[in-house]
């Protein structure tokens, strides 16, 4: 990174690390929420990204799932983001360690730094008064504040934590911290709207990197020196920078709140009423979509009668309802979720028990995407599987070798360059090639348009573990 400061430049920080599996079937850990387009056309990092451009922003730095790298960097540079940093956590460590990733990395360029700490996966529907709550929290920070987003709350909601402002600092709209508050029963959350001086706790921050990292190392100096170990022996992984990884996974895993903002004399609190919402689950992704007279909101293919107040969602087959209230249908290619619309918090069990189970419909979709582009399973059976395979221009997969299964490939549009053993050749539109057992192969798309193939596979295993690289573009084992 570059040693030159840059004053008051603010440094946005998109932590993407979560699976939100309360968005399930929608949601899954190699495609979570937030690389989908759930609330506008953009992904939800997308829309992260968008709201943190102009001139007082420096591009962002990225801290995400190294099993979702190529996905981010491709949406990102679909979005415009210009040279973003994209650090690779190993495993999850929650908030308090992403933070001090991004601080450690920031403070190279500059200890004052200004830190704009920010989830991936929120709604934010009025720029103005985010970017007002910024300018606010940022003069915090540069007098020594840790400041934290205050959320307007719109009811009692029991599934956010509170926070009590205390007595006002020297910034306009900002406030000193009376205490955090656990998410609370309705009594209590009523309570705390009535009273006037609670705010939901939104997981927004903005700090100078030296401050974040001088209370860290008071409160959690674990932490602290986990991470300066895992940044510090952090390499360069193509345009991605990855940390270390056992350094990494012995921090231990706690959130800023309770490491630093519960603790800290700096703990400061702008109040922000911005449209805002941690799109938690589906009931709260149909309190932010548009509806019809009926209160439902629909998506893609749906036809509904008799249907009120329900959120329904069809990612491909037609999705009918009928003679419904205050339901969740949500079908995708290999999934379908029903559930009452004062129920979704509970679908985390639902994919819990799906992991146990041994299936693989928590984890990925019937696509898959590559970072050469993506594979669709269309069919399988016994000794036998059947996938649509798309590659993306000049791209290539890695040279490989399988023990278990043979391939046979077939041209549908766009031309293929093969590699098997020592033959190399072309394929064009309807043309075929079959791939031997053990032998070394490559597939390769040498045009200026995506490739399209049907792959069938046949043999006595057919899972994607079997298969041996020796050499691949994209660094992976």
């Amino acid at each position: 990174m570059s040693t030159e400061k840059t004053e008051d430049l603010i440094y946005p920080v998109i932590m993407s690390g979560g699976a939100g599996s309360r968005l399930w079937p929608l949601s899954r850990q190699l495609y979570p929420k937030q690389l989908l387009p759930l609330a506008s056309e953009r992904t939800m990092i997308q829309e992260a990204a968008e709201r943190v451009k102009g001139a007082q922003f420096a591009s962002p730095l990225v801290v995400c799932n190294q099993e979702h790298r190529f996905l981010i960097a491709e949406q990102l540079r679909e979005s415009g983001v210009k040279d973003p940093t994209i650090v690779l956590e190993p495993v999850g460590r929650n908030t308090a360690p992403v933070a001090a990733v991004a601080a450690f990395l920031l403070a190279e360029k500059d200890p004052a730094a200004l830190v704009l700490l920010m989830p991936a996966d929120h709604v934010v529907e009025d720029r103005k008064a985010f970017i007002t709550a910024i300018q606010i929290a940022a003069a915090a920070a540069r007098e020594g504040a840790i400041a934290t987003f205050g959320i307007q709350p719109k009811g009692p909601e029991t599934g956010y934590g509170y926070i009590q402002r205390d007595e006002p600092t020297t910034i306009k709209g900002c406030y000193r911290v009376k205490r955090f508050v656990e998410k609370p029963d309705r009594d209590a959350a009523q309570s705390y709207l009535d009273a006037g001086d609670y705010f939901w706790n939104g997981g927004i921050f903005m700090f100078r990197a030296k401050t974040y990292l001088d209370e860290l190392q008071q409160f959690e100096p674990h932490i602290a020196a986990q991470c300066r170990e895992a940044v510090a022996k952090g390499r360069g992984d193509l345009d991605f920078f990855r940390l270390e990884e056992v350094a990494f996974a012995e921090s231990p895993s706690k959130s800023i709140d309770y490491a630093v903002m519960e603790h800290t004399e700096h703990a400061a609190v702008v109040p922000v009423d911005m449209g805002w919402s941690d799109v938690g689950s589906w009931q709260s992704l149909w309190e932010i979509a548009a509806r019809d007279g009926s209160g439902n909101a629909q998506d893609g293919d749906v036809v509904a009668l008799n249907v009120r107040n329900s959120y329904l969602r069809s990612e491909g087959p037609l999705l009918a309802a009928v003679d419904l209230d205050d339901v969740v249908v949500v079908a995708t290619q290999d999934a379908v979720l029903v559930t009452r619309r004062d129920a979704t918090q509970n679908v985390k069990k639902v994919v819990e028990e799906i992991e146990r189970s041994g299936r693989h419909h928590h984890r990925h979709h019937r696509q898959v995407f590559r970072p050469w582009g993506s594979y669709d399973s269309i069919d399988f059976g016994e000794r036998f599987q059947v996938k649509r395979i798309i590659v993306n221009p000049g791209a290539k997969l890695s040279l490989q070798m399988h023990h278990h299964r043979a391939e046979h490939w077939v041209v549908v549009s766009g031309t293929a360059k093969v590699t098997c053993n020592d033959k190399v050749f072309l394929l064009n539109e309807n043309e075929s090639t079959f791939i031997p057992l053990g032998a070394t192969h490559r597939l390769e798309n040498p045009g200026t348009v995506p490739l399209h193939l049907i792959e069938v596979q046949s043999g006595s295993y057919l899972g994607e573990d079997d298969i041996v690289r020796f050499e691949d573009t994209y660094g992976r084992g």
